[in-house]
């Protein structure tokens, strides 16, 4: 593939923190592009590294989970994830999150890429994996905020989910799909 030009990163001149919290951290950025350009202002909003699963039961099911997302005003259905704690291992965080989220553990966690869900405004990226073997062996360990309902659904009835469009979170939908990839039941014809 041919680009035209490569010389298109900006350098930050100037930052301002509008707002510091764990979940929403705010800033206002004076850039410079390659061409003499500035864009001030530009609003970047930092987000810790979050990971999630396409998460299959030793039955072959896929482990999903609804709860309601108020930013949208739904109640979704998404792969089970979270953020990744400053210094966790990607993987070790996804399964602290499915056995936090599900009760379930699993025999085996394998990396699927990562994605970067609105880098037009967010910085951080949701690291993907593919869980196989998960066993129930707990309650949920649900956060403060948290109140989540789990649906177990063939591949077959989540492949008719993914057509239908019952997954908004579209880095969940990128992790479903690369995950059916990955096991050789999604395949593309030319």
């Amino acid at each position: 593939m041919h680009f035209v030009s490569d010389n298109l990163k900006w350098s930050i001149q100037s930052s301002e923190y509008i707002n510091k919290h764990i979940y929403f951290t705010a800033r206002r950025d004076r850039c410079l592009r390659q061409d003499g350009v500035v864009v001030d202002p530009y609003y970047v909003v930092e987000l810790p590294t979050a990971a999630t699963a396409f998460a299959l039961t030793e039955d072959d099911k896929v482990l999903m989970i609804r709860q309601y997302r108020h930013p949208i005003g739904e109640v979704i259905l998404e792969t089970p994830g979270g953020f990744v704690d400053e210094g966790e291992d990607f993987a070790t965080a996804m399964k602290r999150e499915l056995l936090e989220e599900t009760g379930y553990a699993f025999s085996e966690v394998e990396y699927l890429g990562k994605m970067a869900a609105n880098p037009g405004i967010l910085n951080n990226y949701t690291e993907m994996f593919l869980a196989k073997g998960g066993k129930k062996i707990a309650d949920q360990q649900l956060d403060h905020n948290e109140e989540l309902q789990i649906v177990l659904l063939s591949i077959e009835e989540l492949v008719e989910e993914v057509r239908k469009q019952s997954i908004k979170q579209s880095v969940h939908t990128n992790c479903v799909l690369y995950a059916l990839m990955r096991l050789g039941r999604l395949t593309f014809s030319r």
